[in-house]
């Protein structure tokens, strides 16, 4: 393909940001998804017979889990619609539903439990997780009120899955303070001997050294399930762009696997960011499969591997939810061939200059305003539109490709919110599971939005 095949004009690039149905920053939208309900019917529900979806059977209890999750966290606004969804999703064998209570503000686990709790308990299955991430809850009692809390807002007397949320953030001292030193472990243990926790596990961000504590004490503590971050392109190239080398997620399911541990894959199309690839990736994958979305791709390569349970989706719109079923029902694994190209583009987007952000929105509220997720999802659609920061700055081109990168910004993201109103309070940096240096990208976009090359 020639470079000019590749360029895209403004009228297309703000079209992309605007309309991209897949799009990093379609995946943002946390606001309501207005006339959806009237503007399009749901697919009829699928008979029980006709329910084609995968499953994985749990270690130890044989419980039958749809290796396609539910993650909650990008759930829109309105309760009409989360039912609506999680009816659908119920209705084509989705069992497997996760929030936590620091999602959408607090309310995500509220709107979770209101919508199943419409169903048998036996149903589904629902993970929630100690989000005690603040050190003024790290105190047990402050903590036993984030759990109880949980039940409340889920309506349900026991937890499925229960989960010790974002373990890694801060390194071994936060991981002290927040569950070992203040006996919040040992209470959460407890709980599951007595049947309130079904399976007990935890999520894995950052220091890879806490990680490896944890696995270490696994003859203490037993873990049922662990969360990891895991797609084709973190499988090696997880440590690009951040504050400290995190762990390949080739190396975390490996050390899950030998231990007989399951893992439930969280960000298995990156926050959106392998669903949204640049055309001449798109291109690689169409030559093999047609009729298969590059989200698609990422699904099928997740769930190839025989120790995940479930992989989540955060599926805020019917179409993504409709496609991910279709893929899951059933699965067709990945082949060799496959898994080679992907391994190849892997190699290939790892080359590319994004920031590593996959909008989960912990970072926020940023204390002076910055809309950080919404900054970067828009730098990363700017470079896989190949509008900056490629091509070099000595192309003839550059400076035309800058004014349109600049119009779109401004039109995209209120003066308030911009990469501009970052003081570098470093507020964000402990916050963040992937680690980004957010400061420094900030600083990125606004050399970009300010000079101008000639």
């Amino acid at each position: 393909m020639t470079h000019n095949e590749h360029d895209i004009s403004r009228r297309q690039f703000l079209r992309k940001l605007g309309l991209g149905s897949a799009s990093a920053l379609s995946l943002m939208a946390m606001g309501p998804l207005q006339g959806l309900a009237a503007e399009r019917k749901s697919s009829p529900a699928a008979a029980e017979s006709d329910i084609k979806m995968t499953y994985r059977v749990q270690n130890g209890s044989g419980e039958k889990i749809s290796l396609l999750g539910y993650g909650m966290m990008r759930l829109p606004r309105e309760q009409e619609e989360v039912n609506r969804l999680i009816d659908y999703a119920i209705a084509h064998g989705v069992n497997y539903f996760d929030t936590a209570p620091m999602y959408a503000g607090g309310r995500n686990e509220g709107q979770t439990g209101a919508a199943l709790s419409r169903y048998p308990r036996e149903k589904y299955y629902v993970a929630t997780k100690m989000s005690n991430q603040n050190p003024q809850t790290w105190p047990l009692e402050k903590s036993k009120e984030m759990y109880e809390n949980s039940f409340k807002q889920l309506r349900v007397d026991y937890i499925d899955y229960y989960l010790l949320h974002s373990i890694g953030g801060g390194g071994m001292d936060a991981l002290r303070g927040r569950f070992l030193d203040n006996g919040l472990l040992d209470f959460l243990l407890k709980e599951r001997e007595a049947k309130r926790i079904r399976h007990l596990g935890f999520s894995y961000h950052g220091d890879v050294k806490v990680f490896d504590y944890l696995l270490d004490h696994n003859d203490e503590y037993h873990w049922d399930f662990v969360q990891i971050q895991m797609n084709y392109v973190d499988w090696r190239h997880a440590g690009r762009g951040r504050r400290r080398a995190d762990a390949d997620a080739e190396y975390l399911y490996g050390r899950l696997e030998k231990l007989g541990i399951q893992a439930v894959i969280m960000e298995p199309i990156r926050g959106g960011g392998l669903a949204n690839v640049a055309d001449e990736i798109r291109e690689q994958l169409q030559a093999v499969r047609p009729d298969d979305s590059p989200a698609t791709w990422g699904f099928r390569w997740v769930g190839s591997f025989p120790n995940v349970l479930t992989a989540l989706s955060g599926m805020n719109r019917m179409e993504h939810l409709e496609e991910n079923v279709q893929t899951f029902s059933p699965l067709q694994p990945c082949t060799e061939a496959e898994n080679e190209l992907l391994a190849r583009i892997a190699d290939q987007m790892a080359g590319f200059p994004t920031i590593g952000c996959t909008t989960c929105a912990y970072c926020m509220p940023c204390p002076y305003g910055v809309d950080i997720p919404g900054n970067f999802a828009f730098y990363n659609e700017a470079v896989t539109a190949k509008m900056l920061p490629l091509p070099a700055p000595t192309a003839s081109d550059y400076a035309e490709r800058q004014e349109a990168f600049i119009k779109a910004y401004r039109e995209k993201i209120p003066p308030e919110k911009r990469a501009t109103t970052c003081t570098d309070c470093g507020q964000c940096l402990s916050k963040c599971p992937q680690q980004i240096r957010i400061p420094n990208q900030m600083s990125r976009i606004v050399e970009l939005t300010r000079k101008r090359r000639r």
